[in-house]
C-alpha cells in the first residue's frame, strides 16, 4: 500500500520575503503551477483563515515540494503528516459528491460510476486529482462554457479540440462526451499519467490521445475548433499569440485558471495577438475567458 504524505497550510495573509502580506488567492496561484494533483481549500468558519490541503505521493518530489514551500513562504503555517492511501481515499468517500455542471454534464467519482444520470453526460474522475474534478471553480466555468457553446450550437460532434494543460483530463473527456475529439496536453508527466488513467475509466481513449508536452510541442499548423486551457495567467500571457495561432477560423477559445483580478491582462494579450474581447465570466476570485 503507498503512504501519502499530506500538506496543511494554513493561510488568511501570508508573509512574503522581505515582509508584507500577500493574500491567500495569490498564494494559491503559486501552488495552481507546483500541484497537479490538486488541493482542497477550506475557509476557516470566522472567515479570517484558508486551509489548504495538499496529497502527494510520499517520496522525494513531494519533500522537495515542502522545501520549496516553506522557503517561498516563510510566514505559513505548514504540517505535513504521512498516511495510508486507503485511509485517504475514504476519507474522499465521505467528502465527494456528485456535480452537476451546466445542465449537462454530472462529475461522479469511480464508486458511482454506475449511477443513474438522466440526460446529463457523465464525466468519470478520480477524486485524488481534486483541482480537476469540477469542484474548482476554474473546471466548472470552463464546463460551463462547453455547455452555453453547445446549447449555442458552437461546438459540434465532430469537431477537434484541444485540452492544454489537460490535468485530470476531465475537460478534454468532457468535450469527448459532446462528441468531439482531439489531444490533451501537460508538461507534468504525473499529471498525463492520471488523465491517461481517467480517459481509460471515461472510455474515450479512442477519441483523446494524450502527450507530455507544451503549446510548443504543436506542429505550426495544426489547428483546432475548441481551444480550452485552464492554466495559469502568467504562462497564458506568455504564450498569447502561440496558443492564438492554433484555432480553427471562427473556432472557440477557453481560458481559465486566471483570478478576476488578472482577467484583464490576460484579455488584452490576446486581443494583441489579435482576437477581439472576450466574455469574462465569473465565479468567486476566479474568471473565465471565452471567445468564440
Amino acid at each position: 500500500m503507498r503512504s501519502l504524505l499530506r500538506v496543511d497550510i494554513e493561510a488568511s495573509a501570508v508573509a512574503a520575503d522581505g515582509g508584507g502580506d500577500v493574500p491567500a488567492e495569490i498564494f494559491a496561484g503559486w501552488l495552481a503551477g507546483r500541484a497537479a494533483q490538486g488541493w482542497e481549500e477550506t475557509p476557516a468558519p470566522d472567515g479570517t483563515a484558508v486551509r489548504f490541503r495538499v496529497h502527494l505521493e510520499d517520496g522525494p518530489p513531494a519533500r522537495d515540494f515542502v522545501e520549496e514551500l516553506r522557503r517561498d513562504w516563510p510566514g505559513l503555517a505548514v504540517a505535513t503528516e504521512c498516511i495510508e492511501e486507503e485511509d485517504w481515499g475514504a476519507a474522499w468517500m465521505a467528502f465527494f459528491t456528485p456535480i452537476e455542471v451546466g445542465g449537462v454534464y454530472e462529475i461522479v467519482p469511480p464508486w458511482l460510476a454506475d449511477k443513474d444520470t438522466g440526460n446529463l453526460k457523465p464525466i468519470c474522475i478520480e477524486p485524488k486529482m481534486a483541482f480537476g474534478t469540477g469542484h474548482h471553480p476554474t473546471t466548472a466555468l470552463c464546463l460551463e462554457i462547453f455547455a452555453d457553446a453547445l446549447h449555442a450550437g458552437r461546438i459540434r460532434p465532430g469537431m477537434r479540440f484541444l485540452d492544454l494543460g489537460t490535468g485530470s483530463g476531465i475537460l478534454g473527456i468532457g468535450l469527448c462526451r459532446l462528441g468531439l475529439t482531439g489531444a490533451g496536453l501537460d508538461i507534468d508527466p504525473q499529471a498525463v499519467w492520471c488523465a491517461a488513467e481517467n480517459v481509460r475509466q471515461n472510455g474515450v481513449a479512442d477519441a483523446m490521445s494524450l502527450a507530455v508536452g507544451g503549446v510548443g510541442s504543436l506542429a505550426p499548423d495544426a489547428t483546432f475548433d475548441v481551444v480550452v486551457a485552464n492554466i495559469l495567467a502568467a504562462p497564458l500571457i506568455a504564450m498569447a499569440r502561440r496558443l492564438v495561432r492554433h484555432v480553427a477560423p471562427g473556432g472557440l477559445l477557453a481560458l481559465s485558471g486566471v483570478l478576476t483580478t488578472q482577467a484583464a491582462d490576460v484579455a488584452a494579450a490576446y486581443q494583441t495577438a489579435g482576437l477581439p474581447a472576450p466574455v469574462v465570466r465569473e465565479s468567486g476570485e476566479w474568471a473565465g475567458l471565452v471567445w468564440e
